[in-house]
């Protein structure tokens, strides 16, 4: 799991009118690339605008130049099978010019399996024209038509991309070879039962603007030698991060000025800190300074049509473990479809006699291969499986191979990330049976149910015990929408089982873009109902209730242990990792497997936490992140991320904190009590906000806010930075003689305030209405209004003082304890207003960084910029400032859909009592580049004491109620594991209380001994026991017969 750069990252998981949809249905209908949707949206294409509001999550994964090329091209996806709507679903919600969905077949009981749009009541009827309305509600932008005749040379020169699903090989070579003449990019998918097939060939030459995706990195430089290779060396605050072969270029250098703003330059890493760069001889002498900066540039990618590739085929490995499996799959599928062609339908599920027929085939089709695509030898009982599950139709693969084809779509719309080159393969046979057994074609034969492509690999065994599952999943975001849909696609909890689903958030409208189950209007709507609502369409039996509780002890009561002992598994849905700790520590107590996932951008993992077999997610854990220091936010930013933050502790500090302690304070008799026994000086500084906001800095009109807002401005951007520099004065030089502003330290410059700068209009119309708002006073947005009012606010002149103290580290702010002026303190106790006198209601502001009608970005945009401005660092815009200061995960629905395949794959192993760890695979893939990893998962660790193995899923069971219904005392309980276990316990506690231990004094430990466990508990806790606790958790600390201290597992001891 630790492999995974995202594992623990705080991690995941809309239009505001709905119009009808954009639909169009004929024999072939013209796709109307000049559309204008009703709602008054913008249409798509080079003139449209990108609703940031819509698309925000996923424009931090793509970027707006890229969106903006995604805009302009119309894609044509044919087959509306599962695999056809689940790739078509995730096109139209990443926003493309339009979609079209061709399918000449229609509707059949196999298909409802995994396609998620067509009911029961559209058996018989056209696929496409059936999906069409209901895949075009999913973005009011992309709109969607659906073409039912044959794929004429004519209709398909509409089309930039153009997928096939469910085409006969020669259809595909056709298709594709037109496509590769015509210069349209071209995609072939392919789900077979377990197994998957991609193909991409985005013609003769394509230009690949960004490989990965990532941020480009910079670092600060240090030296810069004068040689035929000058070697840069970068401060040794963090490595550089380059690699050999990337691009550079540099600026602010002082001395070798050459370089500053140069041509991006190749560079040869030479160490974490170094790098060579071109021929510097001839070049000025390196001072100081500089910035040097990654350049991400243009490559040029070949593909080869399909029928030469087909031949020649170049694969991408999605699991090392079975490296030679792409081969064998490329001839598995050919022979495929000529079993396909010779009888007019696939292998018969579980058939013997048509997988040696199969075999046949594959065997003939590799003999007459004359380039790289023959294998020596082909792997015999891998074919058959082939051939025995190939009718079938899974949702969580088609899950999988649409989440990587749509984005291979957006990669040939945009250029952005690395598509695949050219073939990829996929299985998941992992999923069927451990001990190998063979169905029998009986057992797997249609029964013209929906779930037939699932029997058709399963048999119908399994279908009844799907149908009987509970599970809970927590949370119904992106994860959560995708594993419902795919839940409702198999049979999960549709007989007597029950999906519970609990979630406490409401739809917001940057949801809709990956979180598929909603629309526009269900927007302020309950995220639990609302999707439990959309997946009872999608398959009716699905037994689904929705809650809106958080996860934690506070609702214990609700998920108490009757509760998850009914379970059968838990899947979390989470963007946290306290909470997926929290339901990982709730999982191992009570032993039920666990499916863990998580996406970043492209990233996503998959873990799966087995009883007794796998360590539980809380085992590995994530480095911390690394925080910014103190010194360098309050003086010595010298990134925009510094001043951002800055700008978001002044949000708190102006906007909600001062005005909370002053509530508290009006309110609560114990505040002052509880103030005093702060740390350090802050007891006087909590004081000393509490008195500004309802003595100094309280406003009585708007006109008061103004001024508060302009003087504020001045105190942060110029009195503030003249009393640094006189500190610290430009030229100042440290006691080694090397000037003080250098390095990491940037040289600031103070700010004159003008009503004609529109940054600081800004801030100012930002600072006072949020001010105002505390306050309940009316605000105003007004500009010339507030230029008028700032001609008679009074801004006092400041003169630098001697003596203030300015520390230049951390370490430094540490040495420095100051201690609590007490003198201070109840001066300012004396002047604040008691609750009788002061009658006004202070509204604290939390920040909410979606909304872009509330000032509060405005404020962190302006607060921020200014902040750069002082200090020369280039400022960062409204969208860019939202990313990092309002901590946003990057999404994508593409990624999402692909996990949660993987996610729903592990979850048909469990529900099968798979006991293998070899048979369960944790995932990590990076759609960008595109890069895939599997592992079986870590074995629980185990430990040992005296001969007895344990692990962490292991305990101690106690019955505390003994036969006579009397309670265990804690003599008894110490005696319990002397006699029974050999164990002398010398500590004893239960949560954050010590109930015991061997250094306790003789007096307590007297009275202690007699008491029954439980009383102990309640009087050391302070806590009654409620009464939906069956069992309490103890943690021991023993020593073993030699006195020698082991380690051993918690006790569950049961009192009800």
């Amino acid at each position: 799991m630790s492999s995974s750069p995202l594992s623990k990252k705080r991690r995941l998981s809309g239009t505001e009118t709905k119009t009808g949809s954009h639909c169009s249905s004929s024999n072939s209908v013209r796709t109307d690339l000049s559309h204008t949707p009703a709602n008054g949206m913008a249409k798509n294409g080079n003139d449209a605008e990108i609703d940031e509001g819509l698309y925000s999550r996923q424009l931090y994964v793509l970027g707006h130049e890229a969106m903006k090329r995604m805009q302009n091209s119309n894609v044509l996806i044919s087959g509306m099978r599962g695999l056809g709507v689940e790739i078509a679903k995730n096109v139209i919600l990443g926003g493309v010019r339009s979609v079209t969905v061709h399918d000449e077949g229609v509707a059949e009981w196999r298909d409802l399996s995994s396609q998620f749009y067509l009911r029961e009541e559209d058996l018989g009827k056209n696929r496409a024209e059936v999906s069409q309305p209901r895949l075009a509600e999913l973005n009011n932008y992309v709109p969607v038509s659906s073409h039912t005749g044959t794929l004429s040379e004519d209709f398909l020169t509409r089309f930039q991309v153009v997928v096939l699903t469910e085409s006969s090989l020669e259809e595909q070579q056709r298709v594709g070879e037109f496509c590769h003449d015509k210069g349209i990019k071209f995609i072939v998918a392919d789900t077979r039962g377990l197994f998957g097939q991609l193909f991409c060939d985005f013609s003769d030459e394509m230009i690949v603007y960004d490989t990965n995706g990532e941020q480009p990195l910079s670092a600060m430089i240090s030296m810069i030698t004068k040689d035929s290779q000058g070697v840069v060396t970068c401060l040794d605050e963090a490595r550089h991060g380059f690699e050999s072969g990337d691009f550079v270029t540099f600026t602010e250098i002082q001395g070798m000025t050459e370089l500053n703003g140069c041509k991006p330059i190749e560079i040869k890493v030479l160490g974490p800190y170094t790098f060579g760069i071109c021929d510097t001889t001839g070049f000025s002498d390196y001072v100081r300074g500089g910035i040097v900066s990654q350049v991400k540039m243009p490559k040029k990618i070949s593909f080869k049509s399909i029928s030469s590739s087909l031949a020649e085929p170049e694969f991408m490995v999605t699991d090392f473990a079975k490296f030679e499996r792409p081969g064998q799959l490329h001839i598995g599928y050919q022979a495929l479809h000529a079993f396909q062609k010779k009888h007019g339908h696939p292998p018969v599920p579980w058939s013997q006699a048509d997988g040696e027929e199969l075999l046949t085939l594959a065997k003939e089709i590799n003999c007459a291969q004359t380039g790289s695509a023959k294998v020596e030898e082909l792997d015999e009982a891998l074919l058959k499986k082939l051939s025995y599950v190939s009718a079938g139709d899974l949702a969580p693969v088609n899950a999988f191979i649409g989440g990587l084809a749509a984005q291979e779509v957006m990669k040939a719309c945009t250029g952005k990330f690395m598509p695949i080159v050219q073939w990829l393969y996929f299985d998941a046979l992992e999923c069927l049976s451990e001990e190998g057994a063979v169905l029998t074609e009986e057992e797997c034969a249609p029964r013209n149910c929906r779930y037939d492509g699932q029997i058709a690999v399963f048999g119908s065994k399994m279908q009844d015990t799907l149908a009987k599952q509970r599970y809970f999943l927590v949370g119904a975001g992106a994860i959560g929408c995708e594993l419902l849909k795919n839940f409702a696609m198999i049979g999960l909890a549709c007989g007597e089982g029950e999906v519970i689903v609990t979630d406490m958030d409401t739809i917001e409208k940057s949801n809709l873009n990956r979180q598929f189950l909603f629309r526009p209007a269900d927007v302020t709507k309950m995220k639990s109902d609302t999707a439990a609502a959309a997946v009872k369409q999608m398959n009716p039996s699905i037994k689904i209730t929705g809650h809106q509780n958080r996860v934690g002890p506070d609702t214990e009561r609700v998920y108490d242990d009757d509760f998850f002992e009914s379970l059968d598994g838990v899947a979390n849905a989470l963007d946290n990792v306290d909470a997926r700790m929290y339901m990982d520590r709730r999982c191992v107590y009570y032993r039920k497997p666990l499916l863990e996932s998580g996406t970043l951008g492209t990233k996503g993992n998959v873990q799966v936490v087995i009883p007794f077999l796998t360590e539980s997610y809380s085992s590995s854990q994530d480095p911390p992140e690394k925080s910014i220091p103190i010194c360098t936010l309050k003086n010595f930013p010298n990134a925009i991320e510094h001043t951002l933050q800055w700008a978001r502790d002044e949000f708190e500090g102006l906007f909600k904190q001062p005005s909370e302690n002053a509530m508290q304070y009006l309110t609560d008799p114990k505040f002052m009590e509880r103030t005093l026994k702060l740390p350090g000086a802050q007891p006087v500084e909590v004081l000393e906000a509490v008195h500004k906001t309802l003595i100094t800095d309280r406003p009585h009109s708007w006109v008061d806010c103004v001024a508060w807002a302009r003087n504020h401005w001045q105190c942060q951007y110029n009195n503030n930075i003249q009393q640094l520099l006189h500190n610290f004065p430009p030229n100042q030089l440290t006691s080694s003689g090397a000037p003080f502003w250098s390095g990491p330290k940037r040289c600031p410059h103070p700010l004159e305030f003008s009503t004609s700068n529109d940054l600081h209009m800004d801030y100012v119309m930002a600072a006072a209405n949020l001010h105002a708002q505390i306050y309940g006073i009316q605000g105003s947005t007004d500009r010339a209004g507030v230029v008028k009012i700032l001609q008679d606010v009074k801004v006092p002149v400041f003169t630098p003082r001697s003596g203030v103290k300015i520390h230049v580290s951390d370490q430094e702010l540490q040495n420095s304890n100051s201690s609590v002026d007490d003198s201070r303190f109840e001066e300012l106790k004396a002047q604040l207003p008691t609750a009788e006198t002061f009658k006004i209601k202070l509204c604290p502001i939390d920040f909410e960084k979606d909304d872009d009608t509330n000032f509060h970005m405005d404020f962190i945009v302006a607060a921020s910029n200014l902040r750069a401005e002082n200090y020369d660092i280039p400022p960062a815009d409204r969208h860019k400032s939202k990313l990092i200061a309002g901590k946003i995960i990057p999404a994508i629905a593409t990624t999402t859909a692909a996990v949660v395949g993987l996610v729903c794959l592990e979850l048909l192993k469990i529900v099968q009592g798979h006991k293998k760890l070899e048979t369960y695979k944790n995932g990590f893939m990076n759609l960008a580049l595109p890069f895939f990893g599997f592992s079986e998962p870590i074995a629980a660790p185990k430990h040992k004491y005296y001969e007895i193995e344990w692990s962490l899923w292991d305990r101690f069971e106690v019955t505390g109620v003994q036969p006579n219904g009397e309670e265990m005392t804690l003599q008894q309980f110490l005696d319990y594991f002397k006699n029974e276990h050999k164990l002398e316990i010398t500590m004893l506690s239960q949560g954050v209380s010590m109930l015991y231990s061997f250094f306790m004094p003789a007096a307590k430990l007297k009275e202690r001994l007699a008491l029954p466990m439980t009383e102990i508990v309640t009087k050391v806790s302070k806590k009654r026991l409620g009464k939906h606790v069956k069992a309490l958790v103890f943690e021991l600390c023993c020593n073993d017969l030699t006195e020698e201290d082991v380690e051993v597992p918690y006790v569950r001891y049961t009192i009800r």
